[in-house]
Protein backbone atom coordinates (compact mmCIF):
# COMPACT_ATOMS: atom_id res chain seq x y z
CA UNK A 1 0.00 0.00 0.00
CA UNK A 2 1.40 3.36 -1.02
CA UNK A 3 1.42 5.90 1.81
CA UNK A 4 1.26 9.65 1.76
CA UNK A 5 4.84 9.70 3.06
CA UNK A 6 5.94 7.67 0.04
CA UNK A 7 4.09 10.05 -2.29
CA UNK A 8 5.84 12.98 -0.59
CA UNK A 9 9.23 11.35 -1.05
CA UNK A 10 8.48 10.76 -4.72
CA UNK A 11 7.71 14.44 -5.25
CA UNK A 12 10.83 15.46 -3.33
CA UNK A 13 12.93 13.10 -5.41
CA UNK A 14 11.47 14.44 -8.66
CA UNK A 15 12.17 18.02 -7.54
CA UNK A 16 15.83 17.19 -6.94
CA UNK A 17 16.18 16.52 -10.68
CA UNK A 18 15.15 20.10 -11.43
CA UNK A 19 17.01 21.90 -8.66
CA UNK A 20 19.83 24.34 -9.40
CA UNK A 21 22.30 22.04 -7.65
CA UNK A 22 23.53 18.81 -9.17
CA UNK A 23 21.85 15.72 -7.68
CA UNK A 24 24.68 13.53 -6.37
CA UNK A 25 23.03 10.15 -5.99
CA UNK A 26 25.20 7.42 -4.42
CA UNK A 27 24.45 3.77 -5.12
CA UNK A 28 24.01 1.44 -2.15
CA UNK A 29 24.39 -2.33 -2.24
CA UNK A 30 23.06 -3.13 1.21
CA UNK A 31 21.39 -1.51 4.21
CA UNK A 32 24.54 -0.29 5.94
CA UNK A 33 25.97 1.39 2.83
CA UNK A 34 22.63 3.14 2.27
CA UNK A 35 22.44 4.23 5.89
CA UNK A 36 25.99 5.57 5.78
CA UNK A 37 25.18 7.64 2.70
CA UNK A 38 22.12 9.05 4.44
CA UNK A 39 24.11 9.96 7.55
CA UNK A 40 26.71 11.71 5.40
CA UNK A 41 23.98 14.03 4.14
CA UNK A 42 22.93 12.74 0.73
CA UNK A 43 19.35 13.70 -0.06
CA UNK A 44 18.49 10.38 -1.73
CA UNK A 45 20.09 7.02 -2.44
CA UNK A 46 19.88 4.61 -5.35
CA UNK A 47 20.58 0.90 -5.39
CA UNK A 48 23.08 -0.82 -7.66
CA UNK A 49 21.93 -4.06 -9.25
CA UNK A 50 25.51 -5.30 -9.62
CA UNK A 51 26.25 -4.52 -5.98
CA UNK A 52 23.10 -6.13 -4.62
CA UNK A 53 23.63 -9.17 -6.85
CA UNK A 54 27.23 -9.64 -5.74
CA UNK A 55 26.24 -9.28 -2.09
CA UNK A 56 23.75 -12.13 -2.52
CA UNK A 57 26.08 -14.32 -4.58
CA UNK A 58 25.08 -13.58 -8.17
CA UNK A 59 26.82 -12.03 -11.18
CA UNK A 60 25.21 -8.90 -12.61
CA UNK A 61 22.80 -9.03 -15.52
CA UNK A 62 19.45 -10.16 -14.12
CA UNK A 63 20.90 -13.43 -12.83
CA UNK A 64 19.34 -12.71 -9.45
CA UNK A 65 15.59 -13.26 -9.19
CA UNK A 66 13.25 -10.29 -9.14
CA UNK A 67 11.95 -11.45 -5.76
CA UNK A 68 15.43 -11.39 -4.18
CA UNK A 69 16.20 -8.01 -5.70
CA UNK A 70 12.93 -6.53 -4.46
CA UNK A 71 13.56 -7.91 -0.97
CA UNK A 72 16.95 -6.21 -0.87
CA UNK A 73 15.48 -2.92 -2.13
CA UNK A 74 12.76 -3.13 0.50
CA UNK A 75 15.25 -3.62 3.32
CA UNK A 76 17.17 -0.55 2.18
CA UNK A 77 14.02 1.58 1.87
CA UNK A 78 12.89 0.44 5.31
CA UNK A 79 16.08 1.60 7.00
CA UNK A 80 16.57 5.06 5.48
CA UNK A 81 14.39 8.17 5.61
CA UNK A 82 15.47 9.63 2.27
CA UNK A 83 13.98 8.70 -1.14
CA UNK A 84 15.22 5.41 -2.62
CA UNK A 85 15.53 4.71 -6.35
CA UNK A 86 15.63 1.04 -7.33
CA UNK A 87 17.88 -0.31 -10.05
CA UNK A 88 15.60 -2.75 -11.89
CA UNK A 89 18.07 -3.49 -14.69
CA UNK A 90 15.91 -4.24 -17.78
CA UNK A 91 12.81 -4.87 -15.69
CA UNK A 92 13.22 -8.64 -15.30
CA UNK A 93 10.78 -9.08 -18.17
CA UNK A 94 10.60 -8.56 -21.92
CA UNK A 95 7.03 -7.26 -22.14
CA UNK A 96 5.67 -3.86 -21.07
CA UNK A 97 3.26 -5.60 -18.72
CA UNK A 98 6.03 -7.59 -17.05
CA UNK A 99 8.23 -4.53 -16.60
CA UNK A 100 5.31 -2.60 -15.11
CA UNK A 101 4.77 -5.42 -12.61
CA UNK A 102 8.44 -5.26 -11.60
CA UNK A 103 8.15 -1.50 -11.08
CA UNK A 104 4.98 -2.03 -9.06
CA UNK A 105 6.88 -4.48 -6.85
CA UNK A 106 9.54 -1.83 -6.20
CA UNK A 107 6.83 0.66 -5.26
CA UNK A 108 5.27 -1.88 -2.92
CA UNK A 109 8.43 -2.03 -0.78
CA UNK A 110 8.95 1.73 -0.56
CA UNK A 111 11.00 2.79 -3.58
CA UNK A 112 10.01 6.07 -5.24
CA UNK A 113 12.20 5.85 -8.34
CA UNK A 114 13.47 3.21 -10.73
CA UNK A 115 16.33 2.81 -13.15
CA UNK A 116 15.31 0.97 -16.34
CA UNK A 117 17.84 0.07 -19.02
CA UNK A 118 17.49 -0.84 -22.69
CA UNK A 119 20.38 -3.32 -22.85
CA UNK A 120 19.43 -6.91 -23.62
CA UNK A 121 22.59 -8.65 -22.42
CA UNK A 122 22.76 -10.36 -25.83
CA UNK A 123 25.92 -9.41 -27.74
CA UNK A 124 24.30 -10.26 -31.08
CA UNK A 125 21.34 -7.93 -30.42
CA UNK A 126 22.47 -5.68 -27.57
CA UNK A 127 19.64 -3.12 -27.40
CA UNK A 128 15.92 -3.63 -27.08
CA UNK A 129 13.85 -2.31 -29.96
CA UNK A 130 13.33 1.40 -29.40
CA UNK A 131 9.55 1.25 -29.83
CA UNK A 132 9.29 -1.68 -27.41
CA UNK A 133 11.37 0.19 -24.84
CA UNK A 134 9.11 3.24 -25.06
CA UNK A 135 6.12 0.96 -24.53
CA UNK A 136 7.74 -0.40 -21.37
CA UNK A 137 8.31 3.11 -20.03
CA UNK A 138 4.77 4.10 -20.91
CA UNK A 139 3.39 1.02 -19.12
CA UNK A 140 5.36 1.87 -15.98
CA UNK A 141 4.12 5.46 -16.07
CA UNK A 142 0.51 4.32 -16.46
CA UNK A 143 0.86 1.88 -13.57
CA UNK A 144 2.27 4.57 -11.28
CA UNK A 145 -0.39 7.08 -12.31
CA UNK A 146 -3.06 4.55 -11.46
CA UNK A 147 -1.47 4.19 -8.03
CA UNK A 148 -1.50 8.00 -7.66
CA UNK A 149 2.24 8.36 -7.21
CA UNK A 150 4.83 10.00 -9.42
CA UNK A 151 7.36 7.21 -9.65
CA UNK A 152 10.56 8.82 -10.93
CA UNK A 153 11.66 6.88 -14.02
CA UNK A 154 15.32 7.09 -14.97
CA UNK A 155 15.50 5.63 -18.48
CA UNK A 156 18.95 4.33 -19.32
CA UNK A 157 20.31 3.77 -22.80
CA UNK A 158 23.29 1.49 -23.28
CA UNK A 159 24.27 2.97 -26.65
CA UNK A 160 27.77 3.89 -25.44
CA UNK A 161 28.23 0.59 -23.61
CA UNK A 162 27.63 -1.55 -26.71
CA UNK A 163 29.85 0.81 -28.74
CA UNK A 164 28.37 0.19 -32.18
CA UNK A 165 29.12 2.79 -34.86
CA UNK A 166 31.27 5.90 -34.96
CA UNK A 167 31.26 8.43 -32.10
CA UNK A 168 28.99 10.70 -34.16
CA UNK A 169 26.57 7.83 -34.82
CA UNK A 170 26.53 6.85 -31.16
CA UNK A 171 25.77 10.42 -30.15
CA UNK A 172 22.85 10.69 -32.58
CA UNK A 173 21.55 7.29 -31.50
CA UNK A 174 21.71 8.17 -27.80
CA UNK A 175 19.98 11.52 -28.35
CA UNK A 176 17.19 9.90 -30.38
CA UNK A 177 16.53 7.17 -27.85
CA UNK A 178 16.64 9.51 -24.86
CA UNK A 179 14.18 11.95 -26.39
CA UNK A 180 11.86 9.06 -27.25
CA UNK A 181 12.07 7.76 -23.69
CA UNK A 182 11.29 11.22 -22.33
CA UNK A 183 8.19 11.47 -24.52
CA UNK A 184 7.09 8.04 -23.28
CA UNK A 185 7.13 9.23 -19.68
CA UNK A 186 10.71 9.12 -18.36
CA UNK A 187 11.65 11.86 -15.90
CA UNK A 188 15.39 11.57 -16.40
CA UNK A 189 17.59 9.83 -18.95
CA UNK A 190 20.81 8.02 -18.18
CA UNK A 191 23.71 7.70 -20.62
CA UNK A 192 26.38 5.51 -18.98
CA UNK A 193 29.73 5.03 -20.66
CA UNK A 194 33.08 3.31 -20.22
CA UNK A 195 35.14 6.48 -20.10
CA UNK A 196 34.39 7.71 -23.61
CA UNK A 197 32.22 10.73 -22.80
CA UNK A 198 34.13 14.00 -22.75
CA UNK A 199 32.89 17.45 -21.73
CA UNK A 200 31.97 18.39 -25.28
CA UNK A 201 29.88 15.25 -25.83
CA UNK A 202 28.15 15.61 -22.47
CA UNK A 203 27.32 19.22 -23.30
CA UNK A 204 25.77 18.06 -26.60
CA UNK A 205 23.66 15.52 -24.74
CA UNK A 206 22.47 18.19 -22.31
CA UNK A 207 21.64 20.59 -25.12
CA UNK A 208 19.90 18.16 -27.47
CA UNK A 209 17.98 15.94 -25.06
CA UNK A 210 14.82 17.46 -23.62
CA UNK A 211 15.20 15.86 -20.18
CA UNK A 212 17.41 15.96 -17.10
CA UNK A 213 20.61 14.03 -17.83
CA UNK A 214 22.22 11.39 -15.60
CA UNK A 215 25.85 10.36 -16.10
CA UNK A 216 28.03 7.94 -14.13
CA UNK A 217 31.14 9.06 -12.25
CA UNK A 218 34.47 7.60 -13.29
CA UNK A 219 38.15 8.35 -13.60
CA UNK A 220 37.74 10.14 -16.95
CA UNK A 221 34.50 11.92 -16.09
CA UNK A 222 34.68 15.69 -15.44
CA UNK A 223 34.47 16.69 -11.78
CA UNK A 224 31.12 17.23 -10.09
CA UNK A 225 31.40 21.06 -10.23
CA UNK A 226 32.23 20.83 -13.94
CA UNK A 227 29.26 18.55 -14.60
CA UNK A 228 26.98 20.95 -12.75
CA UNK A 229 28.30 23.83 -14.86
CA UNK A 230 27.67 21.87 -18.07
CA UNK A 231 24.06 21.34 -17.00
CA UNK A 232 24.03 17.67 -15.96
CA UNK A 233 21.17 17.07 -13.52
CA UNK A 234 22.21 13.85 -11.79
CA UNK A 235 25.38 11.84 -11.19
CA UNK A 236 25.37 8.24 -10.01
CA UNK A 237 28.20 5.84 -9.23
CA UNK A 238 26.80 2.42 -10.14
CA UNK A 239 28.71 -0.49 -8.58
CA UNK A 240 32.01 1.39 -8.57
CA UNK A 241 31.94 2.30 -4.85
CA UNK A 242 31.12 -1.33 -4.05
CA UNK A 243 34.06 -2.53 -6.13
CA UNK A 244 36.35 0.01 -4.43
CA UNK A 245 35.20 -1.34 -1.08
CA UNK A 246 36.02 -4.89 -2.20
CA UNK A 247 39.45 -3.68 -3.28
CA UNK A 248 39.99 -2.35 0.25
CA UNK A 249 39.02 -5.73 1.72
CA UNK A 250 41.46 -7.46 -0.66
CA UNK A 251 44.20 -5.03 0.34
CA UNK A 252 43.63 -5.82 4.02
CA UNK A 253 43.60 -9.55 3.37
CA UNK A 254 46.86 -9.44 1.45
CA UNK A 255 48.52 -7.42 4.19
CA UNK A 256 47.49 -10.03 6.80
CA UNK A 257 48.86 -12.88 4.70
CA UNK A 258 52.00 -11.22 3.34
CA UNK A 259 53.14 -8.83 6.06
CA UNK A 260 51.30 -10.09 9.11
CA UNK A 261 50.27 -6.55 10.03
CA UNK A 262 46.96 -4.67 10.32
CA UNK A 263 47.75 -1.13 9.14
CA UNK A 264 45.15 -1.01 6.36
CA UNK A 265 42.41 -2.20 8.73
CA UNK A 266 43.24 0.14 11.61
CA UNK A 267 44.33 3.30 9.75
CA UNK A 268 40.85 4.66 9.09
CA UNK A 269 37.96 2.69 10.51
CA UNK A 270 34.56 3.19 12.11
CA UNK A 271 34.15 2.13 15.70
CA UNK A 272 31.78 -0.56 16.94
CA UNK A 273 29.70 2.16 18.61
CA UNK A 274 29.47 4.24 15.42
CA UNK A 275 28.11 1.33 13.40
CA UNK A 276 25.65 0.33 16.11
CA UNK A 277 24.45 3.91 16.38
CA UNK A 278 23.36 3.84 12.73
CA UNK A 279 20.54 1.49 13.69
CA UNK A 280 19.87 1.81 17.43
CA UNK A 281 16.94 4.21 17.14
CA UNK A 282 15.46 2.40 14.16
CA UNK A 283 15.39 -0.95 15.93
CA UNK A 284 13.12 0.57 18.56
CA UNK A 285 10.65 1.93 16.00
Amino acid sequence: MITQDQRRKAEEFLALHHAPKLLILPNAWDVVSARLYELEGFKAVATTSAGVSATLGYPDGQRISLEEMIEAIGRIAEHVSVPVSADLEAGYATTPEGVARAAESALSVGAVGINLEDGTGDSTDPLFDEVLQTEKIRAVREMASSARIHLVINARTDVYLVANGTPAEQLRHAIRRCNAYRLAGADCVFVPDTGTLDKETIARLVKEIDAPINVIAGNRMPSLPELEEIGVARVTFGPRAMRATLALIRKMAREWLEAGTYTTMTADTLSHAEVNAMFEGRCAE
